[in-house]
């Protein structure tokens, strides 16, 4: 029979914390507030980077989601202002 394990004794290896800013960067560029989600994955990497903590993966897909839905807002405003200077155009015949 073995032995209980004293009072506060570890069991284990502890999984390492994961970056709550890596988290926050992740659900605000869902969300769809971009540049903050952008900002925010870059500085959860710096924190990652310097604390060992988990969430690289979190922070880099706030990065990417972010970057991809500026760069179809931004299509999408250029589309919508071809649309109005094209529809603005008076022709007489």
């Amino acid at each position: 029979m073995t032995s209980p394990a004293p009072y506060g004794a570890s069991t284990g290896p502890v999984a390492p914390r994961t970056n709550v800013l890596a988290i926050v960067s992740l659900v605000v560029s869902i969300v769809g507030f971009t540049i903050i989600g952008i900002i925010l994955g870059f500085v959860a990497l710096s924190q990652i980077k310097r604390t060992g903590e988990s969430g690289r993966g979190l922070a880099l897909a706030g990065i990417i989601i972010g970057f991809v839905e500026l760069v179809l807002g931004i299509i999408l405003f250029v589309v919508i202002i071809a649309i109005a200077a094209n529809s603005a155009t008076v022709t007489t015949y």
